[in-house]
């Protein structure tokens, strides 16, 4: 079966959230299910969210059940060394129509202790960004924790908070520990460890459907939180027909690429790696064979596949794991 690998792509795992809208439809094609639609999952192992493969003969079958029979040939040698059977890494896309909740996320040892999960560190590409849209990313100045509790129960936490305007194209990392929110009128790219564990800390009071407003985690965000300055925006070159890198940490590397015309890469087996579209169109050439995808689809392409080309004029996020 190792011969037969080929560029794989899932489902769409749709999630409607109150703050969600409908760009996923109108910007990135997905059939959605809702005028709320906020996220839809593009590879994910999050129990209950198990990605099941939509193209090829491989069709219908999860990605669990593709590395439980074959973790070596999706994985590659080393990640599978590292991981086992596990894949590491969650992709998605998400529209915010409205401002998403002030969050953070544990990291690995705190994770690991309260919900046996990895931790959540996670990168964000704007593919879309209405005029004004802003961030909200980590404290404007070195904060402590009896300083967020006093500005917490006062409701001016966002007072201490940094506010960054957005345009699209701008790369954010997102280390666990960082207090953040997305605005309202921006459409990102997510990048990040497997992992749905959020610490809500504040929802600007409003309310679901039935009136009631969404659960905080205030006790167990507390001791997650990184009190210092962060500096979230990452620069990165784009120069055409290279991988240039915007995100190196030891959880993934994510690499920009204008693609206008041709790209080889030889690899060797060692590792997966994972291409997002987000924006117009290219061919993945292997094997003799031929793909096309367009803005808006992500690719698992298993380590199996180690000599190929992209051929078109895109940007893609190209990811993987160091």
């Amino acid at each position: 079966m190792s011969t037969n690998w080929y560029p794989l792509v899932f489902e769409p795992i749709l999630k409607d959230r109150i703050w969600g809208g409908t760009k996923l439809q109108s910007i990135l094609e997905k059939k959605i299910n809702s005028q709320t639609t906020g996220e839809s999952w593009e590879i994910s192992t999050v129990s209950d969210n198990v990605s099941v493969v939509k193209n090829g003969f491989l069709q219908g079958i999860t990605l669990n059940e593709l590395l439980e029979k074959h973790p070596e040939e999706i994985l590659g040698t080393k990640i599978y060394k590292q991981f086992g059977k596990q894949f590491p890494l969650l992709f998605k896309f998400l529209d915010a129509r409205e401002d998403l909740s002030i969050q953070v996320h544990p990291n690995d040892e705190l994770a690991k202790k309260r919900h046996n999960s990895f931790g959540k560190t996670e990168m964000w590409y704007v593919m879309q960004a209405d005029d004004k849209a802003r961030i909200i990313v980590g404290f404007k100045e070195k904060s402590s924790p009896e300083q967020y509790l006093e500005h917490l129960e006062n409701k001016t936490l966002t007072t201490i908070l940094e506010e960054i305007p957005v345009k699209k194209g701008d790369i954010f990392f997102l280390e666990t520990g960082t207090i953040h929110a997305i605005g309202a009128g921006i459409v990102i790219a997510e990048i990040q460890q497997t992992s749905d564990i959020t610490y809500r800390i504040y929802d600007f009071d409003r309310k679901n459907s039935e009136g009631n407003t969404r659960e905080l985690h205030n006790d167990l965000a507390l001791e997650a939180i990184n009190y210092n300055k962060v500096v979230a925006k990452k620069n990165y070159s784009k120069i055409i027909n290279t991988s240039n890198e915007a995100v190196n940490c030891s959880y993934f590397t994510t690499n920009y690429i204008p693609l206008d015309g041709e790209f080889t890469f030889k690899e060797n087996s060692s590792r997966f790696k994972v291409f997002m579209c987000i924006e117009g169109e290219f061919d993945l050439v292997y094997n003799k064979e031929k793909q096309t995808f367009k803005k808006g689809e992500t690719i698992l392409l298993p380590a199996a596949i180690t000599n190929y080309n992209l051929v078109g004029k895109a940007s893609i996020l190209e990811i993987y794991i160091s």
